[in-house]
């Protein structure tokens, strides 16, 4: 490809006159556009002031990127077109060879297939008598919930109510505290501590009780004695 030309100050001129109408001349990169392909179109945009330098702006032809070139850079000579390579002629094709034949092919007789042999009879098998189905197992009846509870009023007086699911089966019944006490026994020791400092409490207040009638009494007795009884 022959080596393109720059642009003179006559077509920075001309193409300047062609902005300022409205329109976008074409140009192209010639062998001294640094990074561009020599013969590749791109769309002017603007030439600046003062013009020295890089002061012509243009979108390479593909490309959204702006860019600057110099004079020598750009050309209003478009290439010629490249031509194709031109394509071979086909190969002439070569000419059918004949095919010698030193043993000609005889073909076999076909071999006559065997009769089968009868296949014997399968034995009879007996069948065995089908068992009987097995009768789906009763559901277990599901247990209900109980809840058992004990109250005391904090003197020595317990009581225990029995709840099945929701329903009451047994209303609050008096208990003895013995009774709590061995029955506290056989569950958690963690139970049976609570239990034994509520019965304890009871034991204090009842022992309190008697010790305050005990004054009364014999301060009643005393007091029976003075009138002379």
């Amino acid at each position: 490809m022959a080596k393109k030309s720059g642009l003179s100050v006559e077509d920075v001129a001309d193409l300047r006159a062609q902005l300022d109408e409205g329109t976008q001349p074409m140009v192209w990169f010639t062998a001294a556009a640094v990074g561009m392909e020599e013969g590749r179109s791109a769309k002017l945009l603007a030439v600046t002031d003062p013009p020295e330098g890089d002061f012509i702006q243009v979108r390479p032809t593909g490309s959204k990127d702006e860019m600057s070139f110099g004079l020598a850079e750009l050309t209003l000579e478009k290439p010629p077109p490249r031509k194709k390579p031109a394509t071979p002629p086909p190969a002439a094709p070569e000419p059918p060879r004949e095919t010698e034949i030193i043993h000609p092919y005889v073909p076999e007789a076909p071999v006559k297939p065997a009769a089968p042999k009868p296949k014997p009879a399968p034995a009879a098998v007996e069948q065995a008598p089908p068992k009987p189905a097995r009768k789906p197992a009763a559901k277990s009846a599901a247990v209900p919930e109980v809840t058992v509870t004990l109250v005391t009023t904090g003197e020595g007086e317990w009581s225990v109510e029995v709840l099945q699911g929701t329903r009451r089966a047994v209303k609050p019944t008096p208990v003895p505290p013995a009774a709590v006490a061995q029955a506290a026994k056989l569950l958690t020791p963690e139970v049976a501590e609570i239990v034994e400092g509520v019965l304890n409490a009871a034991r204090a207040q009842q022992l309190a009780r008697v010790e305050q009638l005990r004054a009364e009494l014999e301060a009643a007795q005393k007091a029976l004695e003075d009138l002379g009884a």
